[in-house]
């Protein structure tokens, strides 16, 4: 039977990990794994969720089944996370799902068991992972112009006019905040005349929303997801707690779908409730009751909070240092942008052979595109990173 399979393309980033493993060099930097990491480059358990833990181990007494859709109260606690009553909460569908790539991987089998036909616009670039979940599905796939390879900024007016070409049945898949790579995003008005396109056009809008709070803090990067979801008659809304939580290897993750009014909202629920049980029937709890408990509690709640801004500052900060360094070492402010860039990663914007000669002549790891981690860097290691760009050539 199984002589019939092909070997799968290797994953470019895991590929990556091991060369960078394999690697001699004491100074080598890396800045292709898409976690956050601490200026000592550990990725740090956050005082709250310990806490939480502590709590969940004293007072848990079943590990049984929550439900098809995960507890309930995760349900509410992330919506109103995200959403912040927005939208009511009665026209909103929420299912737990094994992290932000379980949710992306039910919006679209959601999608597809709706709209068979449906095509999927994606940003260009977009996360590799969405790209290949789609092609396993056999869902077409079209690309809308999004990074400016000249400012590394976003492309706006090729944006606008790829997203005219939508039509009601399409789905135009964003990114809530921090998109992934490039580290550009739209600003208020921008995201006001992608709205209105949606209302022409009729196309139903999802959001990957995997960052929140690592931007410009926790309710302003929810703040175009929260006017999307008001605006048009329905969205999808994938969350992920994996890195404003720091749990990533708990999997934990919403599916939202948002209606215009209440009546809709059980089809839904229970449409969202069949695909779990047919994907991998109950979600993960573990993570799941954490943030629970940490939004629910006034003192965990405004720890995590306090720590979230302490994460989203020194970001910034390392991403200051970078453009500073750069300026400094190039006598221009064409660097500028990852000052203005947002999230864990920008995009350099050069070519495949500049990251590769990065790699081989100063031990610089990002990924072919020239998406680096800003989170993988530190204070020490940004004068190596900004040297290495200038002997480069870049």
């Amino acid at each position: 039977m199984f002589e019939t399979l092909k070997q799968q393309p290797a994953d470019k980033i895991l590929a990556l990990i091991q060369m960078y493993r394999d690697d001699p060099r004491d100074n080598k930097v890396d800045l292709g794994v898409g976690v956050y990491k601490d200026a000592t480059g550990l990725t740090p358990v956050m005082r709250a969720v310990k806490a939480a833990e502590m709590q969940l181990w004293e007072t848990q007494n079943s590990k049984a089944y929550t439900g098809l859709a995960g507890d309930p109260a995760f349900g509410d606690a992330m919506v109103d996370l995200v959403l912040g009553g927005s939208v009511p909460r009665a026209n909103v569908a929420a299912a737990a799902t094994p992290g932000g790539t379980g949710a992306v991987r039910q919006a679209f089998e959601l999608v597809q068991m709706a709209r068979p036909d449906a095509r999927v616009f994606v940003s260009n670039p977009t996360w590799p992972n969405h790209l290949s979940i789609l092609a396993y599905l056999g869902m077409e796939m079209v690309p809308y112009r999004y990074f400016d390879e000249e400012t590394r900024g976003v492309d706006f007016d090729g944006l606008i006019a790829d997203l005219k070409t939508a039509k009601k049945g399409d789905l135009v898949l964003l990114h809530g905040c921090c998109h992934n790579p490039t580290g550009a995003n739209l600003n208020g008005a921008e995201w006001d005349e992608v709205i209105k396109v949606l209302l022409e056009t009729g196309a139903t809008p999802m959001i990957d929303i995997a960052y929140q709070g690592f931007g410009d803090g926790l309710q302003e990067d929810a703040a175009a997801t929260r006017k999307v979801a008001a605006a048009v008659p329905e969205c999808l809304i994938a969350a992920s707690c994996s890195k404003n939580f720091g749990i990533y290897r708990e999997r934990t993750g919403l599916l939202m779908v948002v209606s215009a009014d209440s009546s809709a909202q059980a089809l839904n629920q229970g449409s969202l409730a069949y695909l779990n049980r047919q994907n991998f029937s109950f979600p993960p709890d573990h993570g799941a009751r954490l943030v629970t408990m940490i939004l629910n509690d006034a003192e965990l709640r405004a720890d995590w909070q306090a720590e979230l801004e302490d994460v989203r500052l020194s970001m910034l900060g390392l991403r200051s240092q970078l453009a500073a360094e750069l300026q400094r070492l190039s006598g221009s402010d064409r660097f500028g942008f990852i000052g203005q860039h947002r999230g864990m990663f920008s995009r350099l914007g050069t070519t495949p052979q500049m990251v590769e000669k990065l790699r081989a002549d100063h031990g610089i790891y990002m990924v072919g595109d020239s998406r680096m981690n800003i989170a993988g860097l530190n204070a020490q290691t940004v004068p190596i990173l900004a040297k290495a760009i200038i002997d480069a050539g870049i």
